[in-house]
């Protein structure tokens, strides 16, 4: 493998196959989220109702997520993927029924809403097993040398099917309606699993099989607690994730604001992945190790700053534009915060790292939602997204002024170690 080659993970043919697993799982459930959105808003026209539905995800993701980063540590990667996969597909399948015009119109709204709601929240079970399933079976897939480029391709991949899915679902709701388009996420989800068919049984690399839940679920938090590199990283995206969560109200935006419909709201959507595919070439050919911390602290600032100008815009393409830097250096942010985990985790703790990552990042999408369909319905759209903008710009400068370690922190010493393994 060459050094500095941006292309060193992809030569191995199980990673090209989990990339595409991996987007098409990303890509269905960000479109499945939105389509539902879409749905739950035009049957109720409340914001708060868009904010229910992340918080039905979140209970049960942040309820069973160490529990899962158990169990993945505990068993066989591919078997519990395809269990996951598999539990996604009908849900999916439930809310196509859900959304197919017979049923839609036969029953009252809300038993419609209320069926929604629990069909989401047994996404959110099945959510806190998938992630820390994912990111165990990385590492099993790729050498150590070739972890940091093959998480800049992982992270990148889940960037853009993450603001690709929702793009597509703007664009899918306009064309083919909501029904069909939930159609086309059970359809991504079969994709998974053909794709899921062509990667090996992986050995289980945990010495401490049988390992008492309690015992193992303190020490994967004592790991993370004592690790500050993981830990400020993960609290800094956390939070910023947190009150930066304003793309949860583009509905609201697309019909109500700009006047834009389905269309527009797609564009909109569609912004930030065309900011994603940039830095995935970018983080690709010149590697984000080098002042790392600096370089996190200053995306999620610009990130802020994007989300106000998104907030006050009034002009639809300068919305766009907003939403396509913030694109960019999120991006930015997921491939340093995914390339400290890789490089900073040992194999036997990488379920209960991605666990406590699930819970710290993963569902605060979520609960970013829940906050701003909250504050949406307390302060008025536009000053919640504001506010929210705010909020993630004296997080950053904070985290500068009183961590100078993490402001510091340089990856380029660990990469070399992993390099000469």
């Amino acid at each position: 493998m060459k050094k500095n080659d941006p292309y060193a993970a992809l030569r191995f043919r199980e990673f090209n196959t989990f990339l595409l697993l991996r987007f098409a799982m990303v890509f269905a459930w960000s479109m499945q989220f939105i389509v539902i959105e879409w749905q739950v808003y035009s049957l109720t026209k409340n914001p708060l109702s868009l904010g229910i539905i992340g918080l039905m995800e979140i209970i049960p993701a942040i309820a069973m997520a160490l529990f899962a980063g158990h169990i993945v540590d505990q068993n066989e990667k591919k078997g519990l993927l395809l269990k996951c996969i598999l539990g996604f597909s009908v849900i999916s399948l439930g809310l196509f029924l859900l959304t197919w015009p017979p049923i839609a119109t036969g029953y009252s709204t809300t038993i419609i809403l209320y069926s929604i709601y629990a069909l989401v929240f047994l996404g959110g079970i099945v959510r806190a097993f998938l992630g820390p399933t994912i990111f165990s079976l990385l590492s099993l897939i790729v050498p150590k040398k070739a972890y940091p480029n093959a998480a800049t391709w992982s992270s990148s991949v889940w960037q853009i099917g993450s603001v690709l899915g929702p793009a597509a679902a703007g664009f899918s709701i306009n064309w083919i309606g909501v029904h069909w388009s939930m159609c086309s996420v059970f359809g991504c989800s079969i994709l998974a699993l053909i794709a899921l068919s062509q990667i090996a049984t992986k050995p289980i690399l945990n010495p401490k099989i049988g390992e008492p839940i309690m015992e193992s679920l303190k020490e994967g938090v004592k790991f993370v607690y004592n690790n500050k590199p993981i830990l400020n990283a993960l609290s800094l995206d956390m939070v910023a994730v947190l009150f930066g969560g304003a793309v949860s109200l583009l509905p609201i935006f697309a019909q109500d604001i700009l006047k834009v419909g389905p269309e527009g709201f797609g564009v909109l959507r569609a912004a930030p992945a065309v900011g994603a595919f940039i830095t995935m070439f970018i983080s690709a050919y010149v590697p984000l190790n080098k002042n790392a911390g600096m370089k996190l602290l200053s995306a999620i600032f610009l990130f802020g700053i994007c989300i106000i100008v998104f907030g006050l815009s009034t002009i639809f393409w300068l919305s766009v534009f907003a939403l396509f830097l913030s694109g960019v250096v999120d991006g930015i942010s997921v491939v340093i915060r995914q390339t400290i985990l890789q490089l900073k985790t040992p194999d036997s703790m990488r379920g209960r790292v991605a666990a406590v990552n699930s819970i710290f990042v993963g569902s605060s999408n979520e609960l970013g939602a829940f906050e701003s369909g909250l504050t949406a319905k307390l302060m008025g759209t536009v000053t919640a997204v504001v506010f929210g903008g705010s909020m993630t710009l004296m997080i950053a400068l904070g985290t500068g002024l009183f961590s100078p370690s993490f402001r510091k922190l340089d990856l380029q010493k660990d990469l070399e170690e992993h390099e000469n393994q």
